[in-house]
Protein backbone atom coordinates (compact mmCIF):
# COMPACT_ATOMS: atom_id res chain seq x y z
CA UNK A 1 0.00 0.00 0.00
CA UNK A 2 1.38 3.40 -0.99
CA UNK A 3 2.43 5.64 1.90
CA UNK A 4 0.85 9.04 2.46
CA UNK A 5 1.64 12.20 4.37
CA UNK A 6 0.37 10.80 7.66
CA UNK A 7 2.74 7.85 7.32
CA UNK A 8 5.59 10.30 6.73
CA UNK A 9 4.63 12.30 9.85
CA UNK A 10 4.66 9.13 11.96
CA UNK A 11 7.96 8.00 10.43
CA UNK A 12 9.83 11.25 11.10
CA UNK A 13 8.32 11.61 14.57
CA UNK A 14 9.87 8.26 15.44
CA UNK A 15 13.16 8.83 13.65
CA UNK A 16 13.66 12.27 15.25
CA UNK A 17 12.37 11.25 18.68
CA UNK A 18 14.35 13.13 21.35
CA UNK A 19 15.68 15.72 18.89
CA UNK A 20 15.23 19.42 19.58
CA UNK A 21 15.88 22.62 17.62
CA UNK A 22 19.29 24.08 18.48
CA UNK A 23 19.36 25.64 21.96
CA UNK A 24 15.58 25.34 22.39
CA UNK A 25 13.01 23.04 23.94
CA UNK A 26 11.11 22.81 20.63
CA UNK A 27 10.88 19.24 19.37
CA UNK A 28 12.58 18.99 15.96
CA UNK A 29 9.38 17.63 14.44
CA UNK A 30 8.09 21.22 14.65
CA UNK A 31 10.59 22.27 11.95
CA UNK A 32 9.73 19.30 9.75
CA UNK A 33 6.00 19.92 9.91
CA UNK A 34 6.62 23.62 9.20
CA UNK A 35 8.51 22.67 6.02
CA UNK A 36 5.62 20.39 5.03
CA UNK A 37 3.13 23.19 5.73
CA UNK A 38 5.07 25.71 3.64
CA UNK A 39 5.17 23.34 0.68
CA UNK A 40 1.46 22.57 0.89
CA UNK A 41 0.56 26.24 1.30
CA UNK A 42 2.48 27.06 -1.88
CA UNK A 43 0.55 24.38 -3.77
CA UNK A 44 3.15 21.62 -4.06
CA UNK A 45 1.96 17.99 -4.33
CA UNK A 46 1.74 15.63 -1.36
CA UNK A 47 4.89 13.72 -2.37
CA UNK A 48 6.89 16.96 -2.28
CA UNK A 49 5.47 17.76 1.16
CA UNK A 50 6.41 14.23 2.27
CA UNK A 51 9.97 14.86 1.12
CA UNK A 52 9.85 18.12 3.10
CA UNK A 53 8.99 16.12 6.20
CA UNK A 54 11.77 13.62 5.50
CA UNK A 55 14.43 16.07 4.31
CA UNK A 56 16.67 15.75 7.40
CA UNK A 57 16.07 12.11 8.24
CA UNK A 58 19.20 10.85 6.43
CA UNK A 59 21.40 13.73 7.68
CA UNK A 60 20.34 13.59 11.32
CA UNK A 61 19.19 10.04 12.16
CA UNK A 62 20.25 6.44 11.59
CA UNK A 63 17.85 6.14 8.64
CA UNK A 64 19.62 5.79 5.28
CA UNK A 65 18.41 6.77 1.82
CA UNK A 66 17.77 3.14 0.90
CA UNK A 67 15.28 2.82 3.76
CA UNK A 68 13.52 6.02 2.67
CA UNK A 69 13.18 4.56 -0.82
CA UNK A 70 11.98 1.19 0.46
CA UNK A 71 9.31 2.79 2.67
CA UNK A 72 8.24 5.81 0.58
CA UNK A 73 9.23 4.94 -2.97
CA UNK A 74 11.67 6.22 -5.54
CA UNK A 75 10.07 9.62 -6.19
CA UNK A 76 10.09 10.74 -2.53
CA UNK A 77 13.55 9.25 -1.96
CA UNK A 78 14.96 11.13 -4.97
CA UNK A 79 13.65 14.41 -3.54
CA UNK A 80 15.07 13.64 -0.09
CA UNK A 81 18.40 12.70 -1.66
CA UNK A 82 18.44 15.95 -3.64
CA UNK A 83 17.84 17.97 -0.47
CA UNK A 84 20.51 16.12 1.56
CA UNK A 85 24.11 17.27 1.78
CA UNK A 86 25.83 14.67 -0.40
CA UNK A 87 28.61 13.69 1.99
CA UNK A 88 25.96 12.93 4.63
CA UNK A 89 24.26 10.38 2.41
CA UNK A 90 27.05 7.90 3.04
CA UNK A 91 28.74 9.23 6.20
CA UNK A 92 29.86 6.39 8.46
CA UNK A 93 29.18 6.45 12.20
CA UNK A 94 31.98 8.38 13.93
CA UNK A 95 33.26 9.85 10.65
CA UNK A 96 33.78 13.62 10.73
CA UNK A 97 31.63 15.73 8.44
CA UNK A 98 33.09 18.25 6.02
CA UNK A 99 33.75 21.79 7.28
CA UNK A 100 30.73 24.14 7.42
CA UNK A 101 31.86 26.54 4.67
CA UNK A 102 32.69 23.66 2.31
CA UNK A 103 29.26 22.09 2.83
CA UNK A 104 27.41 25.37 2.34
CA UNK A 105 29.40 26.30 -0.78
CA UNK A 106 28.53 22.92 -2.25
CA UNK A 107 24.83 23.45 -1.44
CA UNK A 108 24.81 26.83 -3.19
CA UNK A 109 26.59 25.49 -6.28
CA UNK A 110 24.36 22.43 -6.41
CA UNK A 111 21.13 24.44 -6.21
CA UNK A 112 22.31 26.85 -8.92
CA UNK A 113 22.39 23.91 -11.34
CA UNK A 114 19.59 21.66 -10.03
CA UNK A 115 16.93 21.06 -12.68
CA UNK A 116 14.15 19.81 -10.39
CA UNK A 117 11.76 22.49 -9.15
CA UNK A 118 10.64 20.08 -6.44
CA UNK A 119 14.13 19.63 -4.98
CA UNK A 120 14.63 23.40 -5.03
CA UNK A 121 11.24 23.91 -3.37
CA UNK A 122 12.05 21.43 -0.55
CA UNK A 123 15.41 23.15 0.02
CA UNK A 124 13.83 26.60 -0.07
CA UNK A 125 11.01 25.64 2.33
CA UNK A 126 13.61 24.22 4.74
CA UNK A 127 15.67 27.42 4.63
CA UNK A 128 12.55 29.61 4.81
CA UNK A 129 11.48 27.94 8.06
CA UNK A 130 15.02 28.29 9.40
CA UNK A 131 15.24 32.00 8.61
CA UNK A 132 11.74 32.59 10.01
CA UNK A 133 12.87 30.94 13.26
CA UNK A 134 15.99 33.10 13.37
CA UNK A 135 13.88 36.22 12.78
CA UNK A 136 11.48 35.27 15.57
CA UNK A 137 14.32 34.49 17.98
CA UNK A 138 16.11 37.75 17.12
CA UNK A 139 12.98 39.61 18.17
CA UNK A 140 12.84 37.63 21.45
CA UNK A 141 16.48 37.31 22.53
CA UNK A 142 18.47 39.57 20.22
CA UNK A 143 21.89 38.91 18.72
CA UNK A 144 22.68 36.08 21.14
CA UNK A 145 20.68 33.89 18.72
CA UNK A 146 23.84 33.67 16.57
CA UNK A 147 25.70 31.89 19.39
CA UNK A 148 23.75 28.70 18.78
CA UNK A 149 25.10 28.15 15.26
CA UNK A 150 28.24 26.39 14.00
CA UNK A 151 29.23 29.50 12.05
CA UNK A 152 29.16 33.17 13.14
CA UNK A 153 26.79 35.94 12.02
CA UNK A 154 28.87 37.10 9.02
CA UNK A 155 29.07 33.52 7.69
CA UNK A 156 25.34 33.00 8.16
CA UNK A 157 24.67 36.29 6.39
CA UNK A 158 26.88 35.23 3.46
CA UNK A 159 25.19 31.83 3.21
CA UNK A 160 21.56 32.94 3.41
CA UNK A 161 22.07 35.95 1.15
CA UNK A 162 23.82 33.99 -1.62
CA UNK A 163 21.39 31.11 -1.26
CA UNK A 164 18.39 33.44 -1.62
CA UNK A 165 19.95 35.06 -4.69
CA UNK A 166 20.65 31.65 -6.23
CA UNK A 167 17.10 30.41 -5.67
CA UNK A 168 15.55 33.63 -7.01
CA UNK A 169 17.75 33.44 -10.12
CA UNK A 170 15.99 30.15 -10.93
CA UNK A 171 12.54 31.79 -11.07
CA UNK A 172 12.72 32.08 -14.86
CA UNK A 173 12.82 28.27 -15.05
CA UNK A 174 9.66 27.59 -13.05
CA UNK A 175 6.13 28.84 -12.36
CA UNK A 176 4.29 31.17 -10.01
CA UNK A 177 4.37 28.95 -6.91
CA UNK A 178 8.17 28.71 -7.08
CA UNK A 179 8.42 32.48 -7.59
CA UNK A 180 6.18 33.20 -4.60
CA UNK A 181 8.09 30.76 -2.37
CA UNK A 182 11.53 32.08 -3.28
CA UNK A 183 10.40 35.71 -3.07
CA UNK A 184 9.21 35.03 0.48
CA UNK A 185 12.57 33.47 1.36
CA UNK A 186 14.52 36.38 -0.12
CA UNK A 187 12.36 38.98 1.66
CA UNK A 188 12.66 37.23 5.01
CA UNK A 189 16.43 36.84 4.58
CA UNK A 190 16.75 40.54 3.76
CA UNK A 191 14.70 41.46 6.83
CA UNK A 192 16.97 39.40 9.10
CA UNK A 193 20.31 40.58 7.77
CA UNK A 194 19.57 44.24 7.03
CA UNK A 195 19.18 45.09 10.70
Amino acid sequence: MEKNIFDAIEFVAGAHRGHFRKATQLPYINHLTNVMKILLEYGYPEKVAMAGLLHDVVEDTSVNIEEVERVFGHEVAALVKGATEPHKLYLKVGEAEAPWAERKTHTINYLKNESSEYILAVSCADKLDNIRSIKSDLEKIGATVWDRFNAPYHSQKWYYTILAQSLVERQKDFGDQYKALTDNFEETTRAVFQR
